[in-house]
């Protein structure tokens, strides 16, 4: 699933782009997993003003409303001013004058939903509950170190919860943890404040380090520009299991929490 540094490097391909474009044309395929909300046609004549994130989203902001762009579970998104025919799993094409943007979605879990603006009733149902963004002025120290006091989960789990940072999914989170030498069944209101001091800087850190090398391609992911992420071969824990540690040479191991594979090495997580 495309997290937070596959959306931001997703954006940032085409932000610029597609910035003051107008629409001349909406294409909707297959169902996905939300309807669009509007008659596709209601959207032409409208005018992209920009793109920004929020979370796992995508807000494409409109003259008038907003698009809300989620890439569920093996969706990408490609900008071409020239786009060949559409393919089986090509979903929906939003056509400007500087040209199309083409949601690509084998899985169909993904999806673009119109919203008149982030309050109303989708906006406030997908983005109402999300917690602070780990590059924003509201993801701090003091608060995030709360948060974890207060919590009685194990600490990858709280941090894929996504309340007390937004974002950080299964790959950051595992390696999140080993930067800040933590193990991933501890319990977060167990962890010391120095160590949890070491875990706010890690997710900051793998997260900033994983939108610079494009993010993660485990499978489907590839950028705005077609390119694949690179994050993924060099990481420490994650996707390891039974490899040595390359910091200590002890084996990486591998354990199970809520249907999830959490990767650490039992050495240099000890805390």
């Amino acid at each position: 699933m495309p997290e937070l540094p596959e959306v931001e490097v997703t954006r940032r391909g085409f932000a610029d782009r597609i910035a003051g474009a107008e629409i001349s044309g909406v294409h909707v395929g297959k169902p996905l997993r939300w309807p669009l909300g509007c008659d596709p046609d209601s959207l032409v004549g409208r005018h992209v003003k920009g793109v920004r994130r929020r979370g796992k989203y995508l807000l494409i902001d409109l003259d008038r409303g907003l698009l809300l762009v989620h890439l569920g579970m093996s969706g990408s998104l490609a900008f071409d001013r020239q786009p060949g025919p559409a393919g089986p799993h090509d979903h929906f094409d939003l056509q400007t004058n500087q040209g199309t943007l083409r949601l690509h979605d084998p899985r169909r879990f993904g999806a673009v939903v119109r919203c008149a603006h982030e309050g109303d009733g989708w906006g406030q149902k997908l983005l109402g509950k999300l917690g602070p963004e780990p590059f924003g002025p509201d993801f701090t120290e003091s608060g995030f170190l709360t948060g974890l006091r207060q919590r009685q989960s194990p600490v990858k789990q709280v941090l894929l919860g996504g309340e007390l940072v937004v974002g950080v999914g299964n790959i950051y989170a595992s390696e999140a943890l080993f930067r800040a030498g933590i193990r991933p069944t501890v319990r977060a209101s167990r962890v010391s404040r120095s160590a949890a001091v070491r875990l706010y800087q890690a997710v900051k850190a793998v997260l900033a380090e994983a939108v610079s090398k494009g993010g993660s391609t485990l499978r489907d992911f590839v950028g705005s520009d077609g390119a694949p992420g690179h994050f993924q071969s060099g990481a420490m824990v994650y996707g390891r299991e039974g490899l040595p540690c390359r910091v200590c040479a002890t084996p990486i191991k591998l354990v199970r929490q809520g249907q999830r594979s959490s990767y650490y090495c039992p050495v240099c997580q000890k805390s």
